[in-house]
């Protein structure tokens, strides 16, 4: 990530801490990321790609063998000519 290391970053962090503050480095985040997005689009990069929604099944439970509270589900088979 830019040739930076672990603690080079932990160090960075520590300065914007006291420069800024713990109450405005959320703000700065934000302002940041806004400032990112908004030059991406100057470039025509800026479509979002975000994942489509994850459509409830039949049944109510969700995709990926899991009920609405995040239990895992049996899955069900199809019968074979042993079960007939």
């Amino acid at each position: 990530m830019f040739g930076l290391k672990m603690s080079e970053l932990v160090i960075i962090l520590v300065i914007a801490l006291v420069l800024f503050g713990g109450a405005k480095l959320p703000q700065l985040g934000s302002s940041l990321g806004q400032a990112i997005r908004n030059f991406k689009k100057g470039f025509g990069g800026g479509e979002e790609q975000t994942p489509p929604e994850a459509a409830p099944r039949a049944g109510g439970t969700l995709a990926g063998g899991v009920d609405a509270d995040g239990n895992p589900r049996p899955r069900a088979t199809a019968p074979t000519s042993k079960d007939v």
